[in-house]
């Protein structure tokens, strides 16, 4: 079967026979390298290649022996949750030299290897680069010390090459999001959540130092995800005086009744001359200017530590499996490249590209080309700039525009994390762009009911952190009050809507588009953010919320499987939320290295089931001691999760036991991650100015006027662009019976999870990263951040 420009639909079709893959870790250690091992070692294995760990990154090629060994499927089990990297990863001086290469061709030669997955930094990277470029020299030196034989060379002509990139930091060049930065976002954050309720008993000043000697990335997304009032970055060092002004700021915060603020500091911060920036320097400066009781916290390595984030788990799935299908397609004229992310797609770029434009940035900094420099780090850095300065900085009354204009802001439909973080940066650039800003309590019910009032910039602070939603909401559907919501726009002349919520909204949002025939009141700009867990709104790939719930999941499934650390085999049942919608349990199965996942959107008969149980027993009679067995509440109305569980646990006996466990609410409530932390902050800022675009456009002859499709939109991610739909084009796309979209973009990603377990399965490589070049105007991470 193929795909109309000649690409190969099924995996199928393309063998791995005969190859030999080796991966390797190199360089600083980076949460999720074990789940991308993982994935590399499993997609070898299941296109018949052989595949082989390098342990102890360049050292081991060079060192060779015992280090390079080959990898079986039961070796990379229960590897996935683990942080740091199990196969090793050290600084090899020796490989850095012609003699340490040729050793290492060696090596690599007595195994048959000529295909590398490098995980790792820059230096890694470029490293392997040379070494490929080296490789035909290496050969012919090899035959002449009598080491290989003339025929080898013709064999093993060319070296393969395709990276990853490992990092905390974020700091290269062509990637979205670097493996591991996730999980550092959420070292980080956990340590601010902490630290800011003792810092609110004392009333102090806390000052964060984190990681990124060059790369100021998580400093200010953690700033931007927990609303700190001062952010300290290598890339955009402060103007001189940034002194007196940073404490006119926190007396400022102070005086507004405040009990705490939070300064965050990148380990690489500089001022514009160069002068390194400690965090012990802005603390003696906060005690000496404003005396406040003043605390310094490094988090060091902690940020590397810990088991990796749901984000960093699919991700570096996602890339190990896309890494082994650009070893199989590559040729000898085929340029080293690194699989990455662009949005919510795979994309391969050339190694050296990403490099050179890597050096680049760092270049600009030395050459305090800063605007340049905060350019090249990609779009999306500067939006995370931009959006910070906005939420942080409050401008004085008098230099604000103003512009009559009264905006109302609403949650509609169950609570999800990420909602309060949506409405604290909707009513900052609301009131920023000169808006007069109104909260309105519960949804549509308080909103009939006349619960509106007017919310200030002071009133939204510390709401980043908080989860569940702080204005309160409801499932109401407004068209039975739609004379009563149009009474209470025109008592407190709402000039524009902004509805956040799930599927409820989005049909919230036709109702009132409709209604416009009847009530002129609902002639004004209205726009929609898709929060809710269960990720089934159509016209985004992500919502607000999935990614936290995610989380929840997979940190239960961690634990659930630990339990049974040391027991007899057992079996894992897990019911997830979603309604109809199987995303949770699709994606939490991939994170959570689920070997079966039901949903609705792929129906399944008691074939199926029992085909699963008779596939865990195979399994179970090897050295897999633990199976987990994912269910979306909805996949099936006769099979619910106690018949799975019954079923399993009449099948599997004398093999393996059972367990199930329902996770319920458990997985909406919870602290936002940094990840829908920093969504919400992001799609609601552009949604504002979206708003304020269209009240200009739309103000004729005294009022705001807006009866058109396109003033009435939904604001979601489509794979690499956060795109605005009119809501009444996206009925086509929407099946309203189950309340989801027709088309899912995550069911790609269900025959890569059953192919991590051990099923023979096809897997649709049509959508899979084309060798793409590095574009200087393309962001470094979409607008929406990354989804997945």
């Amino acid at each position: 079967m193929a795909h109309p420009d000649g690409k190969k639909i099924f995996f199928e079709n393309l063998s791995g026979a005969g190859k030999a893959i080796a991966v390797l870790t190199s360089g600083g250690d980076a949460q999720g390298m074990n789940a991308a091992v993982r994935a590399v070692v499993r997609m070898g294995l299941y296109v018949g290649a052989k595949v082989y760990f390098i342990h102890e990154g360049y050292q081991g090629m060079v060192d060779g022996g015992d280090n390079i060994e080959e990898a079986s499927w039961e070796s990379v089990s229960s590897m996935l949750q683990v942080g740091g990297t199990v196969i090793g990863s050290a600084r090899c001086k020796e490989f850095r030299t012609h003699e340490g290469r040729l050793k290492a061709a060696h090596n690599l030669l007595q195994r048959g290897i000529t295909n590398l997955c490098v995980i790792g930094g820059d230096g890694s990277l470029t490293g392997a680069n040379l070494f490929r470029e080296e490789w035909s020299g290496l050969l012919a030196e090899l035959v002449e010390q009598g080491l290989i034989e003339e025929d080898a060379v013709q064999k093993y002509s060319a070296l393969h090459i395709v990276g990853m990139v490992g990092s905390i930091d974020n700091d290269f060049c062509g990637t979205d999001m670097t493996i591991g930065t996730d999980s550092a976002l959420h070292r980080i954050i956990e340590v601010v959540d902490a630290i800011m309720t003792t810092a609110q008993s004392h009333q102090r000043t806390f000052v964060l130092e984190v990681m990124g000697r060059h790369c100021g990335y998580l400093a200010l997304v953690s700033a931007l995800a927990c609303g700190a009032d001062w952010v300290l970055i290598p890339e955009m060092p402060p103007e001189d005086g940034w002194e007196e002004k940073m404490c006119q700021k926190l007396s400022a915060t102070r005086s507004r009744g405040t009990r705490l603020n939070i300064i965050i500091v990148a380990e690489g911060a500089l001022d514009r001359h160069g002068k390194t920036i400690t965090s012990s320097n802005v603390k003696d400066l906060v005690v000496k200017s404003l005396g406040f009781d003043t605390r310094v916290t490094i988090l060091g390595h902690v940020q590397r530590g810990g088991t990796p984030s749901a984000f960093d788990r699919i991700l570096a799935s996602r890339m190990g499996v896309e890494a082994v299908l650009a070893l199989l397609e590559t040729t000898a004229n085929t340029p080293a490249c690194v699989v990455s992310l662009c949005g919510n797609q795979s994309v391969r770029l050339p190694l050296m590209e990403c490099v050179q434009m890597t050096q680049e940035v760092q270049k600009a900094m030395d050459d305090k080309r800063f605007e340049e420099a905060v350019k090249l780090r990609g779009r999306s850095f500067e939006n995370n700039l931009r959006t910070y300065k906005l939420l942080a900085h409050r401008k004085p009354e008098s230099d604000l525009p103003v512009s009559n204009f009264n905006v109302a802001v609403l949650n509609v439909g169950a609570p999800a994390a990420g909602m309060n973080a949506a409405v604290r940066s909707a009513v900052r650039v609301g009131i920023s762009e000169g808006h007069k800003m109104f909260a309105v309590s519960d949804g549509f019910e308080g909103f009939y009911k006349g619960q509106i009032k007017e919310i200030k910039w002071g009133d939204v602070g510390g709401w980043t952190g908080q989860g569940g939603s702080l204005l309160g909401t409801k499932r109401t559907l407004p068209a039975k009050h739609a004379e009563k919501i149009a009474d209470q726009i025109r008592k407190h002349n709402i000039n524009a809507l902004l509805v956040i919520g799930g599927f409820e909204a989005f049909e919230c949002l036709l109702q009132l588009y409709e209604a416009r025939a009847t009530y002129e009141e609902f002639c004004i700009p209205m726009c929609m953010l898709p929060a809710t867990i269960s990720n089934n709104v159509p016209g985004t790939d992500l919502s607000i919320g999935a990614d936290t719930a995610l989380n929840a999941i997979v940190e239960t499934c961690d634990r659930i499987k630990q339990s049974a650390s040391g027991t007899k085999r057992r079996v894992f049942i897990i019911e997830t939320m979603g309604g109809y919608c199987g995303y949770l349990a699709t994606v939490g199965g991939l994170a959570a290295g689920a070997d079966a996942a039901y949903i609705y959107e792929e129906p399944f008969d008691i074939k199926d089931l029992q085909a699963n149980v008779e596939h865990l027993t195979e399994k179970m009679k090897t050295s897999i001691q633990r199976g987990l067995v994912l269910r979306n509440e909805n996949s099936n109305e006769n099979y619910t999760t106690d018949f799975i569980y019954q079923l399993y646990s009449e099948e599997g006996r004398g093999v393996f036991d059972c367990r199930k466990n329902v996770l319920g609410h458990m997985q909406q409530g919870g602290a936002p991650s940094p990840f829908d932390r920093n969504f919400g902050t992001k799609i609601s800022a552009k949604a504002m100015q979206w708003i304020s675009k269209k009240l200009v456009e739309t103000f004729r002859h005294g009022r705001v006027f807006a009866n058109s499709e396109d003033t009435c939109c939904l604001l979601g991610m489509r794979r690499r662009a956060l795109v605005f739909q009119p809501v009444v084009q996206l009925t086509e796309e929407t099946d309203f019976v189950h309340r989801i979209p027709k088309e899912q973009w995550w069911l790609k990603l269900r025959p890569l999870m059953k192919i991590l377990a051990k099923y023979k399965t096809s897997y649709d490589v049509s959508d899979s990263g084309q060798l793409e070049h590095v574009d200087r105007n393309r962001p470094k991470e979409s607008d929406a951040s990354v989804a997945m």
